[in-house]
């Protein structure tokens, strides 16, 4: 695979990367929604990817303005103002996707979009991705590391997981960033619906503002530990 060419603009800009952790996280509240009731035990790995997926498809997030969200949850297809060689970063956690966006009150970032794509093209781009960040663990070293970066098309980060009221979880959230050719698959190939969840986002807001935290935990989406198996390339 081609060297990528220099780092450019992404359609939503990651959150910084969090350091590898090699420990189980310790208890704290569940960012699983529909059990988020449930304290995390301390066998949650530091590094799971959870997700709402089904046999085929899986679930990610993304918050855009409304000229482009709007149009991509009305069609089903992201439209041709979709940037599709800039790198774009999913999420597979709907919390970590709210406290990106501030419940979608944050400029530009005001449309949440419940994309879901195929789980054949989420595998491809996990098996074939970097991480974002030097780890000594996962890396001979930095020239190895650097030269992933250069020939991969795919980048992972590992952030803190939130809880409903967006505080830091001890474990972390999966961001998988696309470019050149996965962008465009992405947008073009994988996506099988795209939802505006943004009506959902609010309510769920409005009752933790309320403090009726059950009442909005029972309305989070119910994501399950991804079955992507070992992924020692991305720590985990």
């Amino acid at each position: 695979m081609s060297a990528l060419p220099a780092a450019r603009a992404a359609h939503a800009t990651p959150g910084a990367p969090g350091a590898l952790a090699g420990t189980p996280a310790t208890p704290g509240i569940s960012a699983t929604p529909g059990a988020s009731a449930t304290p995390a035990t301390p066998a949650t790995p530091v590094h799971q990817i959870r997700a709402a997926h089904t046999g085929t498809t899986v679930t990610v997030y993304q918050a855009y303005s409304p000229a482009l969200g709007l149009p991509a949850a009305r069609d089903g297809r992201f439209p041709p103002a979709w940037k599709r060689e800039r790198m774009t970063w999913i999420k597979p956690s709907f919390l970590w996707m709210m406290y990106r966006c501030g419940w979608a009150t944050k400029a530009g970032q005001e449309t949440v979009l419940a994309v879901e794509i195929t789980r054949a093209g989420f595998d491809r781009a996990l098996a074939g991705a970097c991480l974002s960040h030097y780890a000594p663990r996962v890396h001979a070293d930095r020239d190895a590391w650097k030269e992933s970066v250069r020939s991969t098309y795919a980048r992972v980060q590992w952030d803190p997981e939130r809880d409903p009221h967006l505080n830091p979880l001890p474990y972390r959230s999966l961001q998988l960033g696309l470019s050149g050719p996965l962008s465009r698959a992405y947008a073009d190939e994988w996506t099988v619906s795209i939802r505006d969840v943004t009506p959902l986002a609010r309510e769920i807001h409005g009752l933790l503002r309320s403090g009726d935290t059950g009442a909005a935990r029972a309305l989070l989406p119910v994501e399950t530990p991804y079955p992507a198996g070992p992924l020692p390339h991305l720590g985990a």
